[in-house]
């Protein structure tokens, strides 16, 4: 299982009236700790489009416990708990301190660039998270 933080600020302009981090703003945050979270790794996002191979986002689940105001650290828990197949599923845990903010996932396919048709995990993601299991 891979587990990996992302500390990050919520910024003024991601506050919405009630100075609340506005809830759209999460599907970037997690954007930011999955691409960290593979980093870490040693898979980039820019390494996987160079060789044909795209990751869009086709479910995503978050259900909010407390929000997040301007000027909060928030930190990122980010999870992968099984080995991808043609898709990969990320679990995330939003905290503000030790408090839980949210819980969310999303599950992304691996698609060919120029066909846009599924296809397996490439073998050399696979060999990167294989020591996490």
């Amino acid at each position: 299982m891979l587990i990996h933080e992302t500390t990050l600020r919520v910024r003024y302009a991601e506050t919405d009236r009630m100075g609340y981090s506005y809830y759209g703003n999460y599907a970037i945050y997690f954007e930011v700790a999955r691409v960290e979270a593979l980093r870490s790794a040693g898979i980039t996002y820019r390494i996987l489009e160079d060789e044909g191979i795209l990751l869009p986002v086709v479910e995503y689940n978050i259900r909010f416990i407390k929000p997040a105001y301007y000027d909060d650290e928030l930190r990122i828990r980010t999870i992968i708990a099984t080995m991808p197949s043609a898709k990969i599923h990320f679990d995330y845990e939003t905290f503000r301190g030790d408090e839980l903010l949210n819980r969310a996932w999303t599950d992304l396919v691996f698609v060919e660039k120029i066909s846009g048709k599924p296809l397996r995990c490439p073998a050399d993601v696979v060999s990167a998270l294989q020591s996490f299991f």
